[in-house]
């Protein structure tokens, strides 16, 4: 990859690597944009198979930050972090205060959170070396994990799709699959199970899995390999991106794809038209997940839950104008998503 073409491309601002020798961390920390205000993003921990991976996924996930960000309505620009490696080998308290050092150098133009491999007590360690960080633990005065809200939204995401598809948006009795078990994954299987929603569930780690099912034993275990296949009225990706893709999309027989995991269309143009034409209707995953950034911005000034909940519950609404946008202008979903998130930032 040329680097600094492919920023030009997709409007970054700023790419920062960071390496340091005594801890052994590797990380990359993208800004794409502060037109709005700083980037706020989580960071990932992920043990990617190449240094080039890691790099298409920071620049993806912070791109679609900035997004997320305006069709919250929040004042805030877009951008991400991933570091590269294990997150159930590679921790200690060093290790994060050495990339709380990192983004510091920023001078908060980039404020982190949590993301995939990154718990409130990597936050804390962080805290310890920088202010620019949110999602710290509720003893430290922070709103603690982000996850319950991210869930939160996702499930009002997928309420307003199911009303724009089946006419109401009730779950109740649709068969629901989510692809994985993590934090928001788990919380969000506790909203569809307590509104009926027949929930089967899949995830890479097998022990996530087992786990949730002795907690919930009517959940049903799908194995990961035949997910895309199975019946089902709604798939809910939760995990890595990447998942709707040319591959996936012919074998899918669900009317609606509904879930948190950023960039689940391997390719915005390509498979978003392809789903529009199969008649499956997509909510973005950067409309309705989030709820867990709308989570750390109100952390920034005084944390009030029942603020947060009220403003993660709009995202019903925006989610309506562009579905209804979609059909109107008879384009797909992330399109409609795209332009009025365009809207609000681009002539900033």
């Amino acid at each position: 990859m040329e680097l600094l073409k492919e920023m030009s491309i997709s409007g970054h601002e700023n790419v920062l690597f960071c390496n340091d020798g005594n801890t052994g961390l590797k990380a990359i920390i993208a800004i794409h944009s502060t037109k709005l205000g700083p980037s706020l993003g989580g960071t990932r921990m992920w043990h990617y198979s190449n240094e080039q991976e890691a790099i298409n996924d920071v620049l993806r996930l912070s791109r679609g930050m900035t997004y997320k960000s305006a069709l919250a309505n929040l004042p805030l620009g877009g951008g991400k972090a991933v570091i590269i490696g294990n997150s159930r080998k590679h921790k200690s308290k060093e290790f994060f205060h050495a990339f709380g050092n990192f983004i510091n150098r920023l001078n908060g133009s980039y404020i982190s959170a949590e993301d995939v491999g990154i718990t409130t007590q990597d936050i804390k360690w962080m805290s310890q070396k920088t202010k620019y960080v949110t999602g710290k633990p509720i003893e430290d005065g922070g709103g603690g994990d982000p996850s319950p809200i991210t869930a939160y939204g996702v499930y009002i995401g997928m309420k307003a799709a199911a009303k724009e598809q089946y006419g109401n948006d009730s779950l109740y009795g649709k068969t629901i699959l989510v692809q994985g078990c993590g934090h928001v994954g788990s919380y969000l299987i506790e909203y569809l199970l307590k509104e009926g929603a027949k929930v089967k569930v899949t995830d890479i780690f097998q022990d996530k899995a087992e786990t949730l099912i002795k907690k919930h034993t009517e959940i049903t275990l799908v194995d990961p390999n035949r997910i895309y296949s199975e019946a089902m009225d709604i798939y809910a990706p939760c995990a890595l991106g990447g998942t709707i893709n040319s591959e996936s999309i012919p074998l899918l027989k669900c009317n609606i794809i509904a879930g948190a995991a950023n960039n689940q269309l391997l390719n915005e143009e390509v498979h978003g038209e392809l789903l529009r034409k199969k008649g499956i209707l997509y909510a973005p995953d950067y409309l309705i997940n989030s709820g867990g950034i709308i989570n750390c911005y109100s952390e920034l000034g005084t944390y009030n839950k029942k603020d947060v909940m009220k403003k993660t519950e709009e995202i019903f609404l925006t989610a309506n104008q562009v579905f209804k946008t979609s059909i109107k202008e008879n384009m797909p979903t992330y399109l409609a998503a795209n332009n009025l998130a365009e809207s609000r930032f681009l002539n900033k």
